[in-house]
């Protein structure tokens, strides 16, 4: 385990070496093993093994990322022919492994913001029997009405697109973790838990200026986000933008996406030097979570729009797709506003 050191920031903080960089690979690399010995041992069992399994490939998850990162950061002290071989095939398995738990978690959010938006009193995908006739309920507005009818019918769509999704991830998952490609990443990551491909002067190199680049690469693409504009909570060029046909990932998600995957490297930057003993950076904590939700919230809206492009729905069911758009949007907006308060805040509290 990587041993606590000073703050980066301090001109008189002591020289951390390649030293400690090998010791958060080998931790790495030791976790990642074990939460592979715990996926096998659970990949087969009941209700309890499925939990454990789920847990399993999250921590492969996150010890590839952090492993992966840090061979990013760190790369002039890494064996070069070495590190890109696994950096690429390390984000492969990251990515695979998540791609089911993010379709399960993107169709609890639709679903759960249908309810909100329709004020129906059962998620729509289990209220797709109680619009008989297509007539709203008593009592409700025309408005109103039409969205409880169209998100029902909205809500089963989104429920049979996902769930197809997440299936076919999870299929896609179980191959990869028996393919000969996953078999050839675990190996190396094996030798890694006892043996770090340093350069030779890196064990007498200082850490603090490469993780410093990795924080000024995530100051500068913070600086050239359009805080002007998030900074208000609506954003009515985001919005038209989404409500247009074009498939095409938004424009202005892109580099916020960036922002995000910046934060990370400067996170596992800092573990590195500080260890895993070091106080949470309370900033960079909620400037992550706010940058989560605003992923989330972008690939929620893209889903809607997509099942709204499905031939031959009925009109209710694209409105109450539509609105379901509009609201993800005004998420994603609702998210830039808190990372930049946050962001902001602290950098004027900041000495």
């Amino acid at each position: 385990m990587a041993q606590q050191h000073p703050d980066p920031t301090d001109p008189t903080a002591g020289v951390v070496t390649g030293d400690a960089l090998a010791g958060y690979l080998r931790t790495q690399a030791t976790e990642f093993l074990r939460a592979l010995r715990l996926h096998r041992e659970t990949g087969g069992g009941g209700s309890n093994g499925v939990e454990e399994s789920v847990d399993a490939a999250r921590a492969l998850r996150r010890s590839a990322r952090r492993i992966s990162g840090s061979l990013h950061t760190f790369r002039p002290l890494l064996d070069t022919t070495w590190s890109e071989e696994i950096r690429p095939e390390l984000a492969w398995l990251s990515g695979t492994l998540a791609l089911e738990h993010a379709y399960e978690a993107r169709l609890e959010r639709l679903l759960v913001a249908l309810h909100r938006l329709s004020g129906s009193t059962a998620v729509p995908a289990q209220a797709v029997g109680a619009a008989v006739g297509g007539h709203p309920s008593p009592g409700a507005s025309p408005e109103r009405g039409n969205l409880t009818v169209g998100a029902a019918k909205a809500g089963a769509l989104l429920d049979r697109q996902l769930t197809l999704a997440r299936t076919r991830a999870h299929s896609t998952a179980l191959q990869a973790l028996g393919s000969s490609r996953f078999h050839a990443v675990a190996d190396k990551v094996a030798l890694l838990a006892s043996e770090v491909p340093l350069t030779p002067t890196a064990a007498t190199t200082d850490l603090h200026p490469l993780a410093s680049a990795a924080e000024e690469r995530l100051t500068d693409a913070i600086a050239a986000l359009p805080l002007v504009t998030a900074g208000h909570p609506y954003n009515a060029e985001a919005l038209v933008h989404g409500l247009s046909p074009d498939p095409s990932p938004h424009p202005q998600d892109g580099p916020w996406h960036q922002v995000r995957l910046l934060l990370r490297l400067h996170r596992y930057a800092r573990e590195v030097l500080h260890g895993t003993e070091a106080p949470v950076d309370l900033r960079l904590l909620t400037a992550g979570q706010a940058l989560n939700r605003h992923r989330d919230a972008s690939e929620a809206a893209a889903a809607a729009a997509q099942a709204a492009r499905t031939p031959r729905i009925a009109p209710a069911t694209a409105y109450a797709l539509g609105v379901l758009h509009a609201d993800q949007r005004h998420e994603v907006e609702a998210a830039r506003f808190a990372f930049e308060q946050c962001w902001q805040k602290q950098t004027v509290a900041a000495p």
